[in-house]
């Protein structure tokens, strides 16, 4: 190989070795940057997401609350139908009592 040859692989190698030995340490600036950024957007999104899933649950005890409150409103309907019931059934049965039905082929 001829000594310019030998001379520009050297001096390209060499200033290869300078770039990397200079941009190292803007690397690992950048690196911890991006973990820091991470790190503070993840904290975010965490907050972000606890927000939500509250607001969600706070929707859904909501739904509930108001779908118990149909239900029981439903039962105190049905409980007020069968009193009505009862009261009936009561009042009828006091009427065959007070009065006799006709015998079957009695005289009538």
């Amino acid at each position: 190989m001829a000594p310019e040859i030998v001379i520009a692989v050297i001096t390209a190698a060499s200033v290869l070795g300078a770039a990397v030995v200079a941009a190292v340490p803007a690397l690992l600036t950048v690196l911890r940057r991006t973990r820091v950024a991470v790190e503070n957007q993840g904290e975010e999104t965490r907050a972000v997401t606890l927000d939500a899933l509250d607001a969600v649950g706070s929707r859904l005890q909501a739904r509930f609350d108001a779908r118990l409150d149909d239900v029981r409103d439903d039962l105190d309907e049905v409980r007020e139908s069968v009193a009505r019931v009862r009261e009936w059934q009561a009042g009828h049965d006091a009427e065959h009592l007070l009065i006799p039905n006709p015998r079957p082929g009695g005289d009538a």
